[in-house]
């Protein structure tokens, strides 16, 4: 007699529900199966878990900087840069700005296509106070040229930086960038001889180095800009690999021993990657 099969595991329709912070999660339903994290008849794959996951634990870090932001009474604008799908915006929206019935979310993305898809699920969804630019993070202005949070899910390379760009241009009180694939330093290192080089000899080492040293360099930029930097584990990284967290928020225009930390971290290095341009001499 054959020994009987284990069942498959069904396709689990209800477990997202229960991790959905909303008292009513069936109205987010027809959202998430339009952004893909729900499957078409209302399930989680394993796919879709993930990206459920990785979105759902940065809206609850970002979460207390925008309830910060709706305490003063104002309209926060959240300009989400390089957002592709615009998973982010448009789940901050649904949780946060939509219930809150105050703030916006503008979304940048480069790919004209993916705007349109965009614009047109936010009508669908009743969004209306979502809005989305066709254009480079480097080419974008918003109007009155100010933000309240500037942020960046996994803008790859030198997109992060552009990103920090974005926010120093718009004068943002919060940034959180989550960066990916930073490749410029190690190029810049490739070859370079000094006191340290055996921290990057290696090119496996080199991309590794080059990745940590990179986003050491975005947090004192910022701490140099006067933003008090947290940098923390994003989500697990059975999730994702590229899961570090930069959370900046603004407490002073400027940071004097951050600049010096970063003067000297830089002269000790002996590269100096594009996003110094955002230092005055």
């Amino acid at each position: 007699m054959k020994p009987e099969r284990a069942a498959k595991p069904a396709k689990d329709k209800d477990s997202w529900q229960t991790l959905w912070p909303s008292q009513s999660p069936e109205k987010s339903q027809p959202l998430l199966q339009a952004l893909h994290i729900l499957t078409r008849d209302g399930a989680l794959n394993a796919d879709s878990r993930r990206k459920l996951t990785q979105v759902l634990h940065l809206t609850q870090l970002l979460r207390p900087a925008l309830e910060t932001l709706l305490k003063d009474g104002g309209e926060p604008v959240l300009a989400d840069v390089g957002a592709g799908k615009s998973y982010l915006g448009f789940i901050l929206y649904d949780l946060i700005l939509g219930p809150a019935g105050r703030g916006s979310v503008v979304g940048v993305e480069t790919r004209e296509q993916l705007v349109e898809t965009s614009r047109a699920l936010a009508a669908a969804a009743g969004f209306d106070r979502m809005q989305f630019i066709a254009a480079p993070i480097a080419d974008a202005n918003l109007a009155g040229g100010k933000t309240d949070m500037v942020t960046a899910l996994h803008a790859c390379d030198t997109a992060t930086d552009d990103a920090i760009r974005f926010a120093l241009r718009h004068e943002a009180k919060v940034i959180a960038l989550v960066p990916c694939c930073q490749a410029e330093v190690a190029r810049l290192l490739d070859g370079k001889d000094g006191a340290l080089r055996q921290l990057w000899r290696h090119p496996i080492q080199r991309r590794e180095f080059g990745a940590h040293v990179t986003n050491v360099i975005r947090g004192l930029v910022l701490e140099s800009h006067g933003y008090k930097v947290r940098v923390t584990e994003f989500t697990g990284l059975e999730h994702t690999m590229k899961n570090e967290l930069i959370l900046a928020e603004r407490h002073q225009r400027s940071n004097a021993q951050a600049r010096r930390e970063l003067d000297k971290l830089i002269e000790q290095i002996g590269v100096k990657p594009a996003l110094l341009d955002v230092m005055t001499p």
